[in-house]
């Protein structure tokens, strides 16, 4: 896929004086141990395992059968897929065009190159609302540059009301699952945690709550009502921005969502820049795959769109924050920029193998799983100790590709970004070319590599060492030395053929030139 911006900036050049010119700085990495290391304490974990197996064989099931519903879906897949991928190439059109739309229909457009710029440009918002606290939507992209924090640095509290996202933040916890953060928890841990920490943020639980999934409902819904009721100003992400018309969309299932949206007197709205699409018809392909792909519903049961402002309902005042934060260095790289189609949907996810044993904290990063496992690494680069293990956090195996309904090809991006570790090379950062250097513990898979392709690029070679290998395959060990042994405790090594293929096709087809029929 050939684009324009190899290299190039996608922010385009602002179109009037709240628009203040990026610096195209992306956040700084994080320090959290490799991914080996994390997920090593995570596996040993019976009651997290429990957990994650239980829910993501729930939501793959239903999933399966909702996808199965529709004839057309690969002809859908394949739709999203070429939407995504034509507005990526188009970025800078598109971009343009949503910011003169959100202007004409009364909101305005702020443009964040990095997490810090992001967060400078919110709390200086609220902070002109005279508020000290707001209410949230589910949002990854608030999650990912550390906006609940920074707020709380300037003296403004920011309260999450999606029921999940509620419990991490009364949990003291971090989000596990794009779309169930909370995964990792139980019904007791739940009620323990509303129990334990309701009264420290507002409404305290009942007296006497159970477990029960009706009662624990009601306690969250009876906790953030009164916030509802009071808050002035509420801060959103987005699923879906339309150029044509600046409308912003969010897909959501309990209705909190609709509540931040409509009620607050002023609504600040960030949203990667990744996450516009063209026109209204591009929308209707996505509304149908994204619901079955994350909730497994036909529908999600709240859609909320919203164009600018209106005298009549809704926020009297709307700030759209158009995120980059490593979205650029993304878009530059030809193999990697696949990953800018995520709908986040979590699919990938819910079939992972690796994801299922390991669960997201493991990850390190606000996108846990597969495609966390391309994202991270591309939006904050591979320098860190986890950012560099994370595109191993994989057996390899396209089931997320398989399920991806943008058809992202996790496994090739995967294999690229490993060869990027291993081998450093040219990539994009803060918008300029940078060669990095391969990264240290893996002098060994590198001269593995190396000498395979010596090896592959040499025929005479490759029949000489497969000739030798078949005739001291006696000799050969069931189990590998060293590091391989890892590898070789849990599989078998594949034995080596009697005779190598070579030999045995010109032994068999060799009389006849190669041209003989097989017997």
């Amino acid at each position: 896929m050939s684009g324009t911006f190899v290299g190039m900036p996608a922010f385009p050049p602002p179109t009037h004086a709240a628009s203040p010119p990026p610096t195209h700085a992306a956040s700084p990495p994080p320090t959290h141990p490799a991914f080996p290391v994390a997920a090593r304490d995570a596996v040993r974990d019976g009651t997290l395992r429990g957990n994650l197996r239980h829910a993501t064989h729930t939501i793959r099931a239903k999933r399966e059968k909702a996808v199965a519903e529709l004839a057309d879906w690969a002809e859908l897949r394949e739709a999203g897929k070429r939407i995504k991928d034509h507005t990526l190439r188009h970025l800078d059109r598109y971009l343009v065009q949503l910011e003169e739309s959100v202007t004409a229909a009364g909101g305005t457009v702020h443009w964040a190159a990095d997490a810090d710029e992001a967060n400078r440009i919110v709390a200086r918002l609220v902070k002109e609302t005279g508020e000290s606290e707001v209410v949230k939507v589910k949002s990854m992209a608030t999650q990912e540059i550390g906006l609940n924090e920074a707020l709380l640095d300037e003296g403004i509290r920011a309260y999450e009301t999606d029921l999940a996202e509620l419990i991490v933040q009364l949990g003291k916890d971090r989000p596990s699952h794009i779309l169930v953060p909370a995964i990792h928890r139980n019904r007791g841990e739940i009620r323990e945690i509303f129990a334990r920490e309701m009264s420290e943020w507002g409404r305290p639980a009942p007296e006497g709550l159970t477990d029960t999934p009706a009662e624990l409902a009601e306690a969250a819904r009876l906790h953030l009502r009164e916030k509802f009721l009071r808050a002035a100003v509420g801060i959103s992400g987005a699923n879906f921005m339309v150029a044509e018309t600046g409308t912003l969309v969010v897909v959501e299932s309990e209705g909190n969502g609709r509540m931040c949206l409509t009620l607050p007197e002023t609504l600040i709205s960030v949203v990667g820049i990744e996450k516009v699409v063209p026109t209204w018809q591009d929308l209707e392909v996505f509304l149908q795959t994204l619901p079955r792909s994350s909730t497994a519903e036909r529908m999600n049961p709240y859609t909320s769109t919203w164009t600018g402002t209106t005298d009549e309902d809704g926020p009297r005042t709307f700030h759209l924050v158009l995120l980059d934060n490593g979205r650029t260095d993304t878009l530059a790289d030809e193999v990697g920029r696949q990953a800018l189609r995520c709908i986040r949907c979590s699919a990938c996810l819910n079939v992972c193998p690796v994801y299922e044993r390991a669960g997201g904290h493991a990850y390190g990063s606000v996108y846990p799983g597969p495609i966390g496992a391309i994202l991270s690494p591309q939006l904050r680069g591979t320098g860190s100790e986890i950012d560099a293990s994370l595109p191993y956090a994989s057996s390899l195996c396209g089931a997320c590709y398989e399920v991806c309904p943008v058809a992202i090809d996790i496994p090739e991006v995967l294999v690229h970004l490993r060869e990027r570790v291993v081998e450093g090379g040219r990539v994009t950062r803060a918008g300029n070319t940078v060669v990095l250097r391969p990264a240290k513990g893996h002098a060994a898979e590198r001269a593995a590599m190396r000498a395979a392709r010596w090896a592959f690029t040499r025929p005479g070679a490759l029949r000489a060492g497969q000739r030798l290998a078949s005739r001291t395959r006696r000799l050969h060990p069931r189990t590998l030395p060293g590091p391989g042994r890892a590898w070789s405790g849990t599989r078998d090594l594949p034995p080596v053929p009697a005779e190598p293929f070579r030999d045995w096709w010109q032994r068999t087809r060799g009389g006849d030139g190669g041209k003989g029929a097989a017997k």
